[in-house]
């Protein structure tokens, strides 16, 4: 008698589904998994992320992202080109540029020419367009711009400043040395806040106690005068890098001190820990402990602590830019940009030159929101 062969069993849709669901929790559960998972679902983090990242390809590529060299003078105090989708003829799907020039007509107050847009002669905005030659990081020969007009004419889209230079393409460049300034001062201050305050944290005793003392010394300074004073104290003459690197030593000196009581704290809560104390009793080198157990840990605080000191720095760095303590000619920075608008009467007649005030808004909110972002992240709790 035969039997009829069995049928393969068909496979349990449950069984699968669990294993999917534990296959996934599984991976899943590493620790830059969950910051990634929680840091994406934050709007004003992820926007931060993108305008940081903007802000950072602007200023690698900044001849390319630059409409013009900002060193070209044409017309001072120029107001920004209008920019429109309508000519005299109608809708035009490509946009176009009119340039400010002075009309016929005088003004009955102050009997100067009134200025506007030269209706005339619109335009047409266009990508890569070519323009002003330049060496891309200094030694790659181009000649193209992300955007300017067909012609190759010049191309203000926020005016321009009283020696008739662009102020887009300078705030462009001027992030290179705003942003260089806050990134290496916030790694020097991440290298010396993050070993000093380990180091304290971790050895304790007298070393501690006395240096503690020395780090409430340095906080105890008004760092504003103390920058000012610092900075005073170097040459007219000096070479601009070599002022840009005093600055960037002065701010680094200055700020580390309350990273590194933060990471003393952090260390000293860490040391108490089981695991800490299991490896010290098995044998385990300081370093080995340090280095494995601590820092780890501790890196999440760190880099919570970075976001949100850059636009200290920044903010910093504008401040003394401003009073000219920072960056000197032919250096552009944000801060630098801003000593034209020192008058009212010149922000009264040319509110336009106040547009570096808005490069620095745009990346201190980017900073911060990232850094916000991040410390929720890390710290769900």
């Amino acid at each position: 008698m035969t039997t009829a062969p069995e049928l393969p069993e068909a496979p349990d849709m449950a069984e699968a589904i669990d294993a999917r669901v534990t296959t996934g929790a599984t991976t899943s559960q590493s620790y830059r998994a969950l910051v990634w998972r929680r840091f994406r679902r934050s709007t004003p983090g992820m926007i931060g992320l993108v305008l940081v990242t903007l802000l950072l390809l602007t200023a690698v590529f900044a001849e390319f992202v630059a409409p013009m060299d900002p060193n070209v003078n044409t017309t001072s105090f120029a107001p920004p080109d209008k920019i429109s989708f309508f000519t005299k003829d109608g809708f035009t799907l490509r946009p176009v540029a009119y340039a400010t020039v002075e009309g016929e007509e005088l003004d009955p107050i102050t009997f100067q020419p009134l200025i506007g847009p030269d209706y005339d002669n619109p335009r047409p905005l266009v990508l890569f367009a070519k323009g002003t030659p330049y060496l891309m990081w200094g030694f790659i020969p181009w000649d193209r711009h992300l955007i300017g007009v067909a012609d190759g004419s010049p191309l203000h889209l926020l005016g321009t400043d009283k020696l008739g230079r662009d102020i887009l393409s300078r705030g462009v460049y001027g992030s290179r040395i705003t942003l260089m300034i806050a990134l290496v001062s916030i790694s020097l201050i991440t290298l010396l806040g993050t070993l000093l305050g380990i180091t304290s944290g971790y050895i304790g005793g007298k070393f501690d106690l006395w240096f503690q003392r020395f780090v409430e010394v340095i906080l105890a300074f008004p760092q504003l005068p103390l920058y000012l004073a610092l900075t005073t104290l170097i040459p007219p003459t000096t070479a601009s890098w070599k002022f840009i690197g005093f600055v960037i030593l002065v701010i680094a000196g200055l700020g580390w001190a309350q990273l590194s009581r933060e990471v003393r704290s952090k260390t000293m809560a860490m040391a108490r820990i089981d695991y800490v104390r299991a490896a010290q009793a098995i044998g385990a080198s300081d370093g080995r402990i340090i280095t494995r157990h601590i820092l780890p840990n501790v890196t999440s605080h760190v880099i919570v602590a970075v976001t949100l000191g850059i636009p200290a720095i920044v903010l910093l760095e504008s401040f003394l830019g401003y009073l000219g303590f920072a960056v000197k000619p032919p250096l552009i920075s944000w801060g630098l940009m801003l000593q034209d608008a020192g008058t009212f009467s010149v922000i009264g007649s040319y509110p336009w030159i106040l547009s570096p005030v808005g490069f620095v808004l745009i990346a201190v909110f980017a900073f911060n929101a990232l850094g916000d972002g991040l410390r929720d992240a890390i710290d769900p709790y």
